[in-house]
């Protein structure tokens, strides 16, 4: 069953969604809860609003005083909403809300609203359960696996390549999440290609002495000699068959392996050329390795500059090289972050990923609109208003990125990363407008969680001398 998006809301619904909209910057969460409760209550299906429904929890639960002498009663309301799940799930989601709503992250809340959810047949509903425990731990192999799991249900292969690839991070002698990578990797580039109608890859390939030779290649892993025989080899064979892709994907994976990454990238695009369908899986090799070609490129002016410090012609000639390189890479990554948010572009998570690679390229003005609408997103919320705040400082509207810091800041109770660096920026922006004893307060308030950061300490200690 498909999600809900605000353009399909009712005339009264999208009233009330305004309000909660401007709920939220005036900071009123509990008005914005009730309003958005009501919402859901009508349209269950609508996502975005339960994002920023958990949002407003959470933001309402750090602004709140904890009571040591509270005790949860979530763990037998869980039980209630958990037998209705099979009869009502619909019903279970509305009770399992209630929970969240003082508790927004409640681990065995969120996992039954993930299986809830299932139930009643909204699975992106579930993905949101998991990823909302996530961003409080994001770690924990444990959730990621059963992420990884729910996106193969749903047939999301791409991201469950992302989810196991984050486990392989985390722990890289983790064998099963490898295999799952591969495997969801495979069927991505399948149901792109093509492929998912044929009994096997074989029926690919007319030639098929030539496929099971291929099978056995790719069960090989090349070095030296052999390697460079095996690309000769392939090399004729392609002359004589100049649209078989998959001679060409081959030849691709044995540059990668000898890491000869220009060639590599000529194959894979010419596979891709040739399969004619946007094969998602040759897509990510040809971005990976363009990516890996670029941060190589910085990689060697960077060295050459760090080993020859005199001013000359060289250096000066090799400095405006590392600057190209880093507009390169910073354009591959907008390219990039653009094509994933045309395939979805209600994933506000993306079009924040974007609107972040715009800044990073000092494109403030074009990362101005994707950043508002990424505020939406609960994940992505702090960090966007962040980004949007440095943006309108850059753009020098002062007034409206000292507005963006303040309001980030106070939904953040603790002195964590994030919050030293909006409470930074919020600082140079006061020191911008002449408000001086203010920025200064910003200063002191990281001075005081921690000495190390940025130039916090120089800006505090020479204020006292």
């Amino acid at each position: 069953m498909p999600l809900k998006t605000e353009k399909e809301l009712s005339e009264g619904q999208r009233a009330l969604w305004l309000k909660t909209l401007a709920a939220m910057e005036l900071r009123n969460f509990g008005y914005a809860i009730s309003l958005l409760q009501g919402i859901l209550k009508q349209e269950p299906q609508f996502l975005t609003g339960r994002q920023l429904l958990r949002r407003a929890e959470i933001a309402k639960q750090k602004a709140g005083k904890r009571s040591f002498f509270n005790i949860s009663t979530a763990p037998i309301a869980v039980m209630k909403a958990q037998r209705e799940i099979k009869k009502a799930p619909a019903r279970a989601i509305e009770m399992i809300e209630k929970i969240l709503e003082d508790e927004p992250f409640n681990r065995q809340a969120n996992l039954a609203l993930k299986e809830a959810a299932v139930a009643a047949g909204w699975p992106e509903i579930g993905v949101f359960a998991l990823q909302t425990l996530l961003e409080e731990n994001p770690r924990d192999v444990k959730l990621l696996r059963e992420l990884g799991q729910l996106y193969h249900q749903t047939g999301q292969s791409e991201q469950e390549v992302e989810v196991y690839s984050k486990i392989t991070e985390i722990d890289p002698l983790d064998a099963n999440a490898l295999r799952l990578s591969k495997d969801a990797s495979a069927r991505a580039s399948m149901s792109s290609g093509g492929w998912a109608q044929a009994e096997s890859y074989r029926e690919l390939i007319k030639d098929k002495d030539a496929a099971v030779s291929l099978e056995q290649q790719g069960r090989m892993h090349l070095a030296g000699d052999a390697l460079d025989q095996q690309i000769a080899e392939l090399e004729a064979r392609q002359k004589s068959e100049p649209r078989n892709v998959d001679l060409a994907r081959k030849l691709g994976g044995l540059f990668e392996q000898k890491d000869d990454v220009e060639s590599a990238i000529k194959w894979y695009e010419a596979a891709l050329g040739l399969s004619g369908t946007g094969d998602a899986g040759l897509t990510r090799k040809v971005s990976d390795l363009k990516m890996r070609a670029a941060e190589r490129e910085i990689a060697q002016h960077e060295e050459f500059l760090a080993a020859h410090n005199k001013d000359d012609a060289a250096r000066t000639k090799k400095s405006e090289e590392l600057a190209a390189a880093k507009r390169k890479r910073a354009e591959m990554l907008i390219d990039d972050a653009k094509k994933r948010m045309d395939r979805n572009p209600t994933d506000l998570q993306l079009r924040f990923e974007l609107g972040e690679q715009l800044v990073h390229a000092e494109r403030f003005r074009e990362a101005v609109p994707e950043l508002q609408r990424a505020r939406q997103n609960p994940n992505a919320r702090l960090k966007a208003m962040n980004l949007l705040g440095v943006c309108y400082r850059e753009l020098g509207m002062l007034d409206l990125a000292m507005k963006q810091f303040e309001d980030a800041a106070k939904e953040i109770m603790t002195m964590d990363g994030m919050k030293k660096e909006i409470v930074y920026n919020l600082g140079v922006v006061y020191e911008k407008m002449g408000e001086r004893e203010k920025s200064l307060t910003c200063m002191k308030q990281i001075y005081e969680a921690d000495y190390g950061y940025k130039d916090v300490a120089e800006r505090v200690e020479k204020s006292y001398r």
